[in-house]
């Protein structure tokens, strides 16, 4: 059984790989920390006596479950402002993503402000989070699920299967394709491999 400090310390340490997974999924910073906040209020609500080793795949579960429910709320709402608009006579497109921000931004890493690396090659690396980013985002929802599960959230073939409720075989192929995508893309702007 989880201490109130155990499930507090694990609630810290996923907190921004979970807010930065959930940015990509809605690009939407505020919809990401409503997200990641109700979350974690459900683990802590309903899980918090399990033993601490399980909290890792219960809150990537409850976190994919409510994003997914975000969606449904903004499939439906889009709908019904579409409807709306259309008696209104407007075009329906209420909603502009032209900020341009930057969710990686305020997010540093240990090795960013270590000086060991010459400006160059924190620019490159910089450059290259931004693509990757842009790219992430557009890669289509099962491969952007699958890649975010194994190598953001370091989880194994068959906890991300268990997850997504698909085989360790699809797990490999959206993962393959997912990458293959990112190599592609970073190729177009310059990249080595």
């Amino acid at each position: 059984m989880a201490s109130e400090k155990e499930l507090s310390d694990f609630l810290k340490s996923v907190e921004t790989k979970a807010f930065k997974r959930t940015v990509f999924s809605t690009r939407d910073e505020d919809a990401a920390m409503d997200i990641v906040q109700d979350s974690m209020i459900k683990l802590a609500e309903k899980y918090g006596q399990q033993p601490i080793n399980e909290l890792p795949l219960l809150f990537t579960r409850i976190l994919q479950n409510t994003t997914l429910d975000w969606f449904r709320r903004q499939k439906t709402q889009n709908t019904w402002i579409s409807l709306f608009s259309a008696f209104k006579g407007g075009g329906g497109d209420h909603f502009d993503d032209s900020e341009g921000s930057d969710p990686l931004e305020f997010i540093e890493t240990e090795n960013e402000n270590s000086g060991s690396d010459g400006g160059e090659q924190q620019l490159e690396r910089k450059q290259m989070a931004k693509i990757l980013e842009n790219e992430i985002s557009k890669l289509p929802l099962r491969q952007r699920e699958a890649f975010l599960m194994r190598y953001w959230d370091e989880l194994d073939i068959s906890e991300t299967a268990k997850l997504m409720g698909c085989s360790e075989g699809s797990v490999k192929t959206h993962c393959s394709r997912a990458a293959a995508s990112l190599e592609k893309a970073l190729k177009k702007q310059g990249f080595k491999s």
